[in-house]
């Protein structure tokens, strides 16, 4: 079976039409003339998905809320001047992980946060009582593995494959070179399958 027919693929795939459809409802020109509908729009696609973003970063709540209301105020102040060509998703998330990592060189990170998120597990209906022993221990030892990733490759995939954004797109958003994207994107794969055989 090639890589693009896997059901990972798929799932990437439909993330990021998910994602392409979300961008798609927020209004540039809108943002551009400071509407507060289009404000609004882009706070309800946006801000749920940068907000667990950060969480799975190693932000506590309080900080991710906290940073991805600055980001909102900073699309405020700079939206006047974004070109036509800007995909408001990608100018957020390259936001938001700058002043993730602003705030990371004036803290340690609490290591505890990791330990707590990969112990936390979210379902969307009760399940019986064999899923959730199984999936509890698969989320556990997917998260588990997920937090043991160095940074630099923990925060491409999640971009990637959780995100649905593009190998390019991500590169963009972490200032390094596309094929610097691929080969962290590659790494955090490999020590992810590695870790949950």
């Amino acid at each position: 079976m090639r890589e693009e027919e896997t059901p990972a693929a798929d799932y990437r795939i439909a993330q990021r039409h998910t994602l392409r459809a979300e961008e798609d409802r927020v209004s540039l020109p809108g943002l551009r003339a400071l509407d507060s509908r289009a404000f609004d729009i882009a706070f309800a696609v946006f801000a749920p998905r940068l907000n667990g973003w950060l969480l799975r970063m190693g932000a506590s709540r309080s900080v991710a809320e906290e940073l991805v209301q600055e980001a909102f105020l900073r699309l405020a102040r700079h939206a006047p001047r974004l070109r036509d060509d800007t995909r408001v998703g990608a100018w957020l998330y390259a936001v938001t992980r700058n002043l993730w990592v602003s705030h990371r060189r004036w803290c340690w990170l609490d290591g505890t946060r990791l330990i707590e998120l990969a112990e936390q597990t979210f379902t969307a209906r009760p399940p019986t009582p064999a899923e959730a022993a199984a999936a509890g221990e698969t989320a556990l030892r997917v998260e588990r593995a997920l937090a043991a990733l160095p940074e630099a490759q923990r925060e491409v995939f999640l971009l990637v494959a959780q995100e649905g954004l593009e190998p390019t797109e991500a590169a963009g958003i972490l200032g390094i070179a596309p094929e610097a994207a691929r080969q962290r994107l590659a790494r955090a794969r490999k020590a992810l399958k590695e870790a949950l055989e």
